[in-house]
């Protein structure tokens, strides 16, 4: 990933939710500061702090690398936390909705 002319470099789940949580705050108009963990080149993990929000320029590009991918569940959970909040979902349960027949496209 590339940020603010920095590059580092993390797994695949952690760099999408990292993007899909930058486009929240920003369709938000709102910025946060989140950590995001990385790969350092000598094989270790590191952590990394960015700002995101509305004028975020984030670039997410593949790399061939010798490491393990990254993974980090708990990080794409805060990341994912952060995109709900700004995109809260509803979901609408029918009252009778063990009654309903099946839709038939003959009808």
């Amino acid at each position: 990933m590339t940020y603010a002319g920095s590059d580092f470099l993390t797994g695949d789940d952690i760099a999408t939710a990292l993007l899909e949580c930058s486009e929240a705050l920003a369709e938000a108009g709102e910025a946060e500061t989140v950590s995001v963990p990385t790969r350092e080149a000598d094989g270790s993990v590191g952590l990394v702090m960015v700002l995101i929000g509305p004028a975020s320029q984030i670039v997410a590009r593949q790399v061939k690398v010798d490491a393990e991918e990254l993974v980090d569940p708990e990080a794409v959970e805060r990341l994912r936390a952060i995109q709900r909040r700004h995109r809260p979902v509803a979901a609408i349960v029918e009252a009778n909705a063990e009654e309903r027949t099946d839709w038939d496209s003959e009808v």
